[in-house]
C-alpha cells in the first residue's frame, strides 16, 4: 500500500480501511506512521533506500549466525537428519515470513515495530507483551556480540588480560557507534560489518582447506538425541533471526513496497553463504568444529580471521542495538517534534537509552559467557516466534474470515497454522536445551577474568 507524499492530506476514502489507531491520525491529518511529516524536520528518518535495508538486514543477520552452523553439522550430520535439509528449508520458510510481515505492515501502516503489531493482534496486553519481547531480544543480542568481542580479543591475545576488560571496551566501542538515531547513518557499518564476515569466512574456509586433509572425521549420519539435535537446531534459527527489525527498516524505507527486494537478497545471500561455509568448513574440520567456527581455522590464521571479523563483531552488535533502542526511543516521543529534533532532551535521551541499554547487555554478556549457549537461549526465548511463529499469526489475522473460503485459502491457512506451531516447538524444546547447556556448562564462570576462548 503506497503512503502518500511528505505534507499530503490523508483522506478516510483514498485507502482501504486502516485500525483504530491509524484513523485517528488521519482525522488528525496526519500520515499514519511513527515519523508524521518530515517535511520541515532536522532529523529524517524515511530515507533508506532497498538495497541499503538488504545490507543492513544481512549485516544483522549473517554476522554472528554463520559462525555456528558447521558446528551442527556434527550434532545433525549431513543426512538424514540433515543440517543441510534444514538450513536450507528454515531459510525458504524465513523468506516466506518475511513476506507476511510485509503484508501485514502493509495493512496496517502505522506499524513501527512489534508492539504496534502486538496491539493490533491483542490490544494493550499485546503492546505491551511484544514490545518487551522486541527490547529484550535485541538487549540479548547485544551481549551475544560483546561475549564475541571478548572470545576474539582473548584469542588474539593469547588472553593477553582480564577478560572482563575486553568485555568493557566493548561496552565502550558500541555504545559509541550507536550515537547516531537514524538507520541510513549505520549503512556504512553495515556494509563494512558484510564484507567483514564475508571475508573472515573465506579466510576460514581457505585455513581449513590447508590445514586439514579432508573427509576425515564427518559423519554423513549421525546416532544423536534430543538434546543433541535440537541444539543444533536452535543454531540454525538463530541464523534467520533478522525478521525482528523489519517492522522498523520497513518504516524508514523511501519506498515500503520495494521491500520483497531486500528480503530476496538477504535471504538468498545467507542460505548461499550458510550452506557453503557449513559444508566446507566441517567437510575438513570434522566433529569437533568449533563455535565461533572462526576458532577452527588454525593457531595463526583464526586469529587473522577473527581480526578480520572485528568490523562486524562489533558492527553487527551495534545495528541489531539499534532496533531495540530505536523502539524505546519511538514509544517515548512517537508523533511528537521531539522525533527530528536534535536538541538537549531529545539527544540526551537517545544516548541514556544507549547507556541503560548497552550497560544491561554487558551484564548479560557476563553473566553466560559461552557463545553457543547464548545463541541457543536467544533463538528459543526469541526468534522462535519473532522469526517464524508470529508471522502464522499476522497471516491468519489478516485473513480472518476466510480462511477456508477457496483451495489455495485452505493451504496457505494450514500452512500458517504449522508455522505457529513450529515458532511454539522451537520455543519449548529449546528452551528446555539451552537452559540445560547452561546449566551443565562448567567450563566457564561467570563475571570471570578466565579466558572465553576457544
Amino acid at each position: 500500500m503506497a503512503t502518500p507524499a511528505h505534507g499530503e492530506e490523508i483522506k478516510k476514502n483514498d485507502l482501504p480501511p486502516y485500525d483504530l489507531e491509524d484513523l485517528k491520525a488521519v482525522d488528525e491529518g496526519k500520515e499514519p506512521d511513527a515519523f508524521g511529516d518530515e517535511a520541515n524536520a532536522e532529523v529524517k528518518y524515511k530515507t533508506l533506500k532497498w538495497w541499503q535495508c538488504g545490507m543492513f538486514m544481512i549485516a544483522e543477520s549473517v554476522s554472528l549466525g554463520v559462525l555456528s552452523l558447521p558446528a551442527t553439522l556434527t550434532a545433525l550430520g549431513l543426512v538424514p537428519h540433515s543440517a543441510i535439509i534444514l538450513i536450507i528449508g528454515l531459510g525458504i520458510l524465513a523468506l516466506y515470513t518475511g513476506y507476511v510481515i510485509g503484508q501485514f505492515r502493509e495493512r496496517h501502516p502505522s506499524i513501527h515495530n512489534l508492539a504496534d503489531a502486538g496491539e493490533i493482534l491483542m490490544g494493550r496486553f499485546g503492546r505491551e507483551l511484544f514490545g518487551l519481547g522486541q527490547i529484550l531480544f535485541s538487549i540479548f543480542i547485544m551481549g551475544s556480540h560483546i561475549v564475541t568481542f571478548t572470545v576474539m580479543m582473548n584469542t588474539i591475545t593469547d588472553h593477553g588480560t582480564c577478560s572482563m576488560v575486553f568485555s568493557v571496551v566493548a561496552f565502550v566501542i558500541c555504545l559509541v557507534l550507536s550515537l547516531p538515531r537514524t538507520i541510513k547513518n549505520l549503512t556504512y557499518i553495515s556494509c563494512a560489518s558484510f564484507l567483514s564476515i564475508f571475508t573472515a569466512v573465506m579466510i576460514t574456509m581457505i585455513g581449513v582447506g590447508v590445514q586439514y586433509k579432508g573427509g576425515q572425521n564427518i559423519s554423513v549420519t549421525t546416532d544423536t538425541n534430543l538434546y543433541h539435535a535440537f541444539n543444533g537446531v536452535t543454531q540454525i534459527v538463530f541464523a534467520y533471526c533478522a525478521h525482528v527489525a523489519f517492522f522498523g527498516l520497513i518504516a524508514e524505507m523511501e519506498e515500503p513496497k520495494d521491500f520483497p527486494k531486500a528480503l530476496c537478497l538477504l535471504q538468498g545471500f545467507e542460505i548461499a553463504l550458510y550452506i557453503t561455509a557449513a559444508i566446507v568448513i566441517y567437510y575438513f574440520v570434522g566433529n569437533g568444529v568449533d563455535s565461533p567456527a572462526l576458532g577452527s581455522a588454525g593457531p595463526v590464521l583464526k586469529k587473522v580471521a577473527y581480526g578480520v571479523a572485528i568490523p562486524t563483531i562489533v558492527g553487527a552488535g551495534v545495528v541489531n542495538g539499534h532496533v531495540g533502542l530505536k523502539y524505546i526511543y519511538v514509544r517515548i516521543f512517537r508523533h511528537s517534534d521531539r522525533m527530528g529534533k536534535r536538541d538537549f532532551v531529545a539527544v540526551g535521551s537517545w544516548i541514556g537509552i544507549g547507556v541503560t541499554c548497552w550497560v544491561i547487555a554487558w551484564i548479560i554478556a557476563e553473566g553466560i559467557p559461552s557463545f553457543s549457549n547464548i545463541v541457543s537461549l536467544i533463538s528459543s526465548l526469541f526468534a522462535s516466534w519473532f522469526t517464524y511463529g508470529l508471522s502464522g499469526v499476522y497471516w491468519l489475522h489478516m485473513n480472518w474470515g476466510q480462511w477456508w473460503s477457496s483451495p489455495r485459502k485452505i493451504a496457505l491457512t494450514i500452512l500458517n497454522m504449522l508455522i505457529f506451531c513450529i515458532g511454539a516447538i522451537i520455543c519449548g524444546l529449546g528452551l528446555y536445551v539451552s537452559g540445560k547447556a547452561i546449566h551443565d556448562d562448567s567450563s566457564k564462570s561467570s563475571f570471570s577474568c578466565a579466558s572465553n576462548a576457544i
